[in-house]
């Protein structure tokens, strides 16, 4: 390769496509907001599939790697009504299609397989503009510029790259997620505990639900899920914790008390967490010089799951195909976005239809009959 390699994102996608090209002896720098690796807590558990994120991870050549991250036990699936009943409940099958590890760590052995100077932090991207021969010129808001011969963008729902592509932007799906957490649940909050199980709780309700998950230590991670129109969420004071939590808790006001408290005992602030997508069939002509991966690309609500699989499984193909291409980078990235779109269609198709199965009105026994049936096919 001739020309620089520009990633806007340091995301999940953005390093696994950074380190397959690394891999097969083409460099790329990566363009990332954020001051440092460690900058914010990265996120939750993610289930890891064998047909795409695993793959993704061994043309990476960090499967071995990724298989000392494992949560043991942590793919359990547990489903209660609001009064903490178990409607079903599925131990970890152990079997390693769909393992589970901490986001943080999967994003820190990708990080650590790559040279030192790939990453730029502290680069957040403002403005970029096409030269006009497939080029294009990066401008970040600590005043640098760069210029890109190829620009991916990785950077997520809000991607400043993909309105070179689309003018398309996400919209709300009508369910907000409000983000709690307790810690040494064992101990402190042990009926919570009890109810989590050692994996997933999904405590449903139509309109509504608490989705939560063991973690490591102890720790209770959850959503708290509301049909809620976008002016409802975004209209809470949530700079005042006490007051948002005990408007959150009001709309579980029947709901048992072990399932509740991870509203009304919550022991960090809140954090609302709209959801958004981009159209099921999104897509684009081909622009030369650039394309995206990931959420930039086609962002879905997480009801699939596959939200971190689908954009490490793009970042390999991406990178696949420039390696199969390295002369004709255009044909590498038309062939690479060919696939893309039926791939991603078919899955936002399937996490718009969860979001709905989730919250309908029959919920939970909908949700009860959608895990047994995922079991049954295993």
């Amino acid at each position: 390769m001739n020309f620089p390699i520009a990633i806007v994102g340091a995301g999940l996608g953005g390093l696994t496509l950074a380190r397959v090209l690394h891999v097969h002896g083409i460099a790329a720098i990566i363009y990332e907001a954020e001051a440092s690796a460690d900058a914010r807590i990265q996120g939750g558990l993610l289930d890891i599939h064998e047909y795409n994120g695993q793959l993704a991870l061994k043309a990476a050549g960090l499967f071995d790697a990724f298989l000392g991250i494992i949560q043991p036990g942590a793919d359990a699936e547990r489903v209660l009504d609001k009064r903490g009943d178990v409607l079903f409940d599925a131990p970890d099958e152990g079997n390693g299609s769909r393992p589970e590890v901490h986001r943080g760590d999967l994003r820190r052995i990708l990080l650590e397989s790559l040279p030192a100077d790939t990453i730029r932090w502290g680069h957040k991207l403002t403005t970029v503009s096409s030269t006009g021969d497939g080029q294009h010129v990066l401008t970040f808001a600590n005043g640098s510029t760069a210029t890109a011969g190829l620009l991916v963008g990785a950077d997520g729902a809000w991607s400043r790259v993909r309105p070179l592509l689309s003018g398309v932007q996400p919209a709300y799906v009508g369910t907000s997620f409000i983000e709690t957490y307790l810690f040494d649940g064992d101990i402190r909050h042990k009926a919570t505990a009890e109810a989590v199980g050692g994996g997933a709780l999904l405590a449903i309700a139509p309109g509504k639900g608490i989705l939560a998950h063991r973690e490591a230590n102890a720790t209770l991670h959850a959503y708290v899920a509301l049909n809620k129109p976008e002016d409802w969420i975004a209209g809470m004071d949530f700079s005042d914790p006490t007051a948002a939590l005990a408007r959150i808790a009001d709309e579980f006001d029947d709901w048992a008390p072990e399932l509740t408290a991870f509203i009304r005992h919550s022991e960090t602030a809140p954090v609302p967490r709209p959801i958004h997508a981009l159209p099921i069939h999104h897509r684009w002509d081909r622009v030369r010089g650039v394309t995206p991966l990931g959420d930039a690309a086609h962002l879905m609500s997480p009801f699939a799951g596959e939200g971190a699989n689908l954009a490490m499984f793009d970042g390999a193909e991406l990178a696949k195909a420039i390696v199969n291409r390295p002369e004709d980078v255009e044909a590498a990235l038309a062939a690479y976005e060919e696939d893309l779109f039926p791939r991603s269609s078919a899955t936002a198709a399937e996490s718009d239809r969860n979001l709905r199965l989730f919250f309908d009105d029959r919920s939970p026994w909908s949700v009860v009959e959608f895990f047994a049936g995922h079991r049954m096919a295993g």
